[in-house]
């Protein structure tokens, strides 16, 4: 068994090596698709809801992976590979003033107007209310994981690291987002 894992990671390390962006928007997708299920089963729906995994799915293949790509790859270029402390700090800075406002709520707009098929009004008002709340609890947790990314996951690694955290913070958001239909329902 342990030879299959191992052989299972060399391959993908070899696809990460060879087709970076298509692999982390695979990585993406399927991680998205696990916190999903996580959240659609603690949330306490009994049967899978398909279409809202797929679209959840969609999200992180045609978005999360290839906007983590894309943006890792910018900043290591702007700040030429270095990882001091002072370098660190403008790259977390930097992400969590552009791409965690925009992520938060481009998910939420994903989800109350393609997921939910709420009309935009309905979404607009949701938003209006908890969007401050979701960004400000993003702005507690993510700067601690961009830290430890930047500082210490090489460049190839970092959209997965990001995935991988991201797996358990869209948990918090599928249940926050279903918590707020159950109770407006």
């Amino acid at each position: 068994m342990g030879s299959v894992a191992k052989k299972g990671l060399q391959q993908y390390l070899l696809q990460l090596q060879h087709h970076p962006l298509r692999t982390k928007a695979i990585t993406a997708g399927v991680l998205s698709a696990i916190s999903d299920i996580v959240a659609q089963k603690l949330s306490g729906i009994q049967k899978l809801q398909l279409r809202r995994l797929l679209l959840k799915v969609l999200f992180g293949f045609a978005y999360l992976g290839p906007f983590g790509h894309f943006l890792h790859t910018i900043l290591d270029k702007m700040f030429k590979g270095k990882k001091d402390t002072n370098t660190v700090a403008k790259k977390v800075a930097l992400e969590q003033l552009t791409s965690s406002p925009w992520n938060n709520m481009l998910f939420m707009i994903y989800y109350g107007v393609v997921v939910e098929r709420r009309p935009w009004m309905h979404v607009k008002t949701k938003i209006r209310k908890e969007y401050p709340t979701v960004q400000f609890t993003s702005w507690t947790f993510w700067p601690v994981v961009g830290w430890v990314n930047h500082q210490y996951v090489p460049l190839q690694f970092r959209v997965i690291f990001h995935s991988v955290v991201a797996c358990c913070w869209g948990i918090f958001l599928n249940l926050r987002a279903r918590s707020m239909t159950l109770t407006k329902g």
